[in-house]
């Protein structure tokens, strides 16, 4: 073909027919120019790219090891800052409309009088998503019974890191957290009073490291229930080998820890016992399974009411103190006292005290959320703990609360044992905004004086304090 042939090709047209992606910057790298390829590879209208520049948070790159690109090594920056073209570049973009992604080769050039503001760069890619993931490993840890756990390598100390960016379904299924819940929170939301400090420290000390680290702890689910894990914490390098994460390969052995110690125990007397060992060790197990059942009943609750017990409360109330300082949250904490509860006993009888207390318990049940804390606190007293969006919020719930156990006078509640008096209640609520200073006793002694004030003004009401 002659040069003057050549002349009357319509670039433009055939810029709208390539399949390659071609996207034109200005020299501030705004964008003047797409063709369609690159808005469908991108997954962007013409509106929404056409102006944008690199700053614009309507995507982001990742080289291909996903470690994030910072702005400046993006590759219409990269031109423009080296002023020489960037040949065969393998980047990802994650878009706003998914987190899936999507692996591109790119190529870019300065064209024009290099550094003027008159100056574009020309990029240009092919999409070779397919090429870079054969086959969806995500699908395979979506689909494994171990729990899975990623997080961020770069900040690992508390109480802001590790963050987490990944959990698989076996992680939601063994805690009770969905995986919206624990983006971008630390596993330490997993451990309570009894996790083993030493375990802790040999984890941290391995992940300064960065050094693989496998350890037995307990952990605690969304409702405080203790279990232990067997995990194995890998670091996770790109292809410069830098560690960019971690990921923890975890595995609930609550049930063979427990075998194990009891069979420790009883060695010696199984060896005598062989010819009935399936026997014995069935018995032996559904017998200590049912005295650790009551063991922690008793631990963990009130004889009388069956009501969470002060210990429980305690426990319940510090987790959601932690997680309500991590989401900006408040907490009001609450005390509930039975109104003229001794002229009741003095009157009726104990038994009418006893009734009272249960059927205050039994309402305290069914009122409050799992996430909420509560507890028989002592004699006719009952202690709670609700984070709340802001402190508005408390004082609808707290009439409700007033009303329902007003309404247990003249419950038709076949379970409930009609009281042979009408039961009210005084209540003093204390709402923060938890910290690492907080003390949750300093904040029940608060309420305390708020209850004796709600007494104080004629009792069956309710008085409410903010820090």
């Amino acid at each position: 073909m002659a040069d003057h042939d050549v002349h009357h090709l319509d670039f433009r047209k055939l810029l709208q027919h390539a399949h390659l992606g071609v996207v034109i910057h200005r020299w501030d790298t705004s964008i003047v120019y797409a063709n369609p390829a690159a808005l469908q590879l991108l997954r962007l209208s013409y509106d929404q790219i056409i102006g944008k520049d690199a700053y614009d948070p309507e995507w982001r790159f990742v080289d291909d090891g996903c470690k994030t690109l910072l702005v400046e090594d993006y590759p219409v920056n990269k031109v423009i800052r080296s002023k020489e073209p960037l040949v065969d570049e393998v980047i990802g973009v994650i878009d706003s409309s998914s987190e899936d992604v999507s692996w591109f080769t790119i190529n870019a050039y300065p064209e024009g009088e290099v550094g003027q503001q008159n100056s574009f760069v020309i990029v240009t890619f092919n999409e070779v998503s397919d090429a870079k993931k054969l086959f969806s490993f995500q699908q395979i840890l979506e689909n494994t019974q171990d729990v899975v756990i990623v997080t961020e390598a770069a900040d690992i100390e508390s109480p802001t890191g590790p963050k987490i960016v990944y959990v698989n379904k076996a992680f939601e299924a063994l805690t009770g957290y969905s995986s919206d819940e624990v983006i971008n929170e630390t596993p330490r939301i997993l451990q309570g009073t009894l996790t083993d400090n030493q375990a802790r420290k040999r984890i941290h000390a391995a992940l300064e490291k960065r050094q693989p680290v496998s350890e037995t702890i307990l952990n605690y689910d969304r409702k405080g229930r203790p279990y232990w894990i067997e995990m194995n914490i890998i670091p996770l390098t790109n292809k410069y080998g830098d560690v960019t994460h971690f990921a923890a390969i975890e595995r609930d052995v609550s049930e063979r820890k427990f075998y194990l110690e009891q069979l420790e125990k009883r060695n010696c007397e199984l060896r005598n016992l062989k010819q009935s060992l399936e026997q014995i060790i069935s018995d032996r197990t559904l017998d200590l399974q049912r005295a650790k059942a009551q063991l922690e009943h008793i631990a963990f609750f009130d004889p009388l009411t069956a009501a969470p017990n002060r210990r429980h409360f305690e426990e319940h109330a510090h987790r959601l103190m932690k997680f309500s300082s991590r989401r900006n949250l408040n907490v009001a904490f609450g005390l509930i006292d039975i109104d003229d509860f001794k002229q009741l006993n003095d009157t009726h009888g104990h038994e009418a005290g006893d009734l009272a207390l249960i059927a205050i318990a039994k309402f305290l049940e069914q009122f409050f959320r799992a996430d909420d804390a509560y507890c028989r606190y002592g004699g006719e007293e009952f202690a709670f703990a609700i984070a709340v969006q802001n402190s508005d919020d408390v004082k609808p719930l707290v009439e409700r609360l007033l009303q329902g156990i007003h309404s247990l006078n003249n419950s038709e509640d076949a379970s409930i044992t009609r009281l042979p008096c009408d039961l009210s209640v005084s209540i003093g609520i204390q709402v923060c905004n938890p910290d690492n200073d907080t003390k949750l006793y300093e904040q029940l002694k608060h309420a305390d004086q708020l209850m004796y004030q709600a007494k104080r003004a004629g009792k069956n009401g309710y008085v409410i304090a903010s820090a």
